[in-house]
């Protein structure tokens, strides 16, 4: 069993020239086997709502979903920090509710720190989200929360005019006191920029290998869907072929009778 990692720890990697690794998990045995590798972050995303509930988006993902989620990933966990996504409409009604969600969700889960999606408009609420003692991460670019607005997951900050929104917002997001800064789908030469002028933490996701760290839907990189063709996904498994043909033996060993078998029964 290894000691936690904690926010301050991934902090320094940034001048120690050391990546971030980091992967989701929802549930007992992927936590469970991500803490028997070196991984440094879990993050226990929004995106359960559409790998592990079968949503169309993040949206209906709530604070009590997160807590659930979350307070099992910190169970089965002693090493990795666990970061806990606020959900969409647990932060954006006043800072004071920000708050309010945030140290819930660290108290009955047991998170290290929480993710929030947003730039500018966020501001108040990350600063009082970090006074009252939470660890805070960002996340600009593609931000899921944001799908009815955007209308498509497509590359973010890819003109201009967005590309200087984004840089003025991460740098708005450090001075409000975030461990890291989460960066998703945007060119690699902007990541790169970005995560030169902080001096906090990148890390991305689709958005190249100039950032800080990295971070994966553990699902994605598994293989559990085929169809799955995300430009920034590499697959380390095809576990949809095993589950299936696993699925498909038992199937026939039942239905020949095969299973149970005599050393296989009382």
């Amino acid at each position: 069993m290894r000691k936690r990692i904690s926010v301050s720890d991934l902090m320094k990697y940034k001048s120690q020239g050391k990546k971030i690794t980091a992967l989701t998990a929802y549930s007992f045995y992927d936590a469970k086997i991500i803490d028997s590798t070196p991984l440094d972050m879990i993050l226990v995303g929004d995106s359960l709502g559409m790998v592990f509930q079968g949503c169309s988006s993040t949206i209906p993902v709530t604070v009590d979903h997160i807590i659930y989620h979350s307070r099992i990933v910190v169970q089965s966990t002693s090493g990795p920090v666990i970061v806990a996504d606020m959900p969409f409409g647990s932060f954006q009604i006043s800072p004071e509710k920000a708050v309010e969600n945030a140290l819930r969700i660290v108290k009955e889960s047991g998170c290290n720190a929480v993710k929030l999606e947003g730039g500018k408009n966020i501001i108040p609420a990350v600063e009082q989200i970090v006074g009252s003692g939470v660890p805070v991460y960002g996340h600009l670019g593609l931000t899921p929360q944001s799908i009815n607005q955007f209308g498509s997951y497509a590359l973010r900050a890819k003109h201009k005019e967005e590309a200087e929104t984004l840089k003025e917002d991460a740098l708005l997001l450090e001075k409000a006191g975030v461990s890291g800064i989460f960066l998703e789908k945007i060119p690699a030469d902007l990541a790169g920029e970005v995560s030169r002028s902080l001096c906090v933490p990148t890390i991305g996701i689709g958005a190249g290998a100039n950032c800080d760290g990295q971070v994966l839907v553990i699902t994605d990189i598994l293989g559990f869907d085929p169809e799955l063709k995300f430009r920034f996904v590499r697959k380390y498994a095809d576990l949809h072929s095993v589950i299936k043909n696993a699925v498909e033996n038992y199937i026939k060993d039942v239905v020949s009778g095969t299973f149970p078998n005599d050393s296989e029964s009382y």
